[in-house]
């Protein structure tokens, strides 16, 4: 009477009635409806996330590029820092060089000085000693010796 084609569409309906009873269609639609909420949360978030990697990536070259601009002030103002110190050393070690050839002209000149002085006395010592001597020899008696006293304070004078 009943052949195998119709119990199994009796068996297919008493299936579909047993999972609509359960609820089988609601609870897998409110779990898909529960993993497409999750998964568009998850997406949402990571849309937050790329824009504030984003946002601290555009603030790191900025602030990379801000550094890299520092840098190469700094290295200029070192730059002219060192020029001006190398000037300034240059010009005192002029200076010093200056003073250290006037001092060495000044006491040359000393020098030049005292040495004349004793050439000068030593000159004068012999040319009275000669000049003593000389009238020594020619000259004698009372007379000579005031005309030699004289002779000589004349030259000490003269030569002084």
């Amino acid at each position: 009477m009943f052949d195998a084609p119709f119990w199994a569409l009796v068996s297919l309906v008493l299936f579909f009635a047993v999972v609509i009873y359960m609820k089988v269609p609601g609870t897998l639609g409110s779990g898909l409806d529960k993993r497409a909420t999750t998964i568009r949360n998850e997406l949402e978030q990571a849309k937050k996330l790329r824009q504030e990697a984003e946002a601290l990536l555009q603030e790191y070259q900025r602030k990379a590029k801000s550094a890299e601009t520092e840098a190469a002030g700094i290295i200029e103002q070192a730059k002219r820092e060192a020029v001006a110190l190398a000037a300034e050393g240059k010009r005192r070690i002029e200076e010093y060089v200056e003073s250290r050839t006037r001092l060495a002209e000044t006491k040359i000149a000393q020098a030049e000085q005292q040495a004349l002085q004793e050439v000068r006395a030593l000159s004068a010592d012999l040319a009275v000693a000669a000049a003593e001597k000389l009238l020594g020899e020619r000259v004698q008696g009372e007379g000579a010796n005031a005309l030699v006293a004289r002779s000589i304070a004349d030259v000490k004078t003269k030569l002084n």
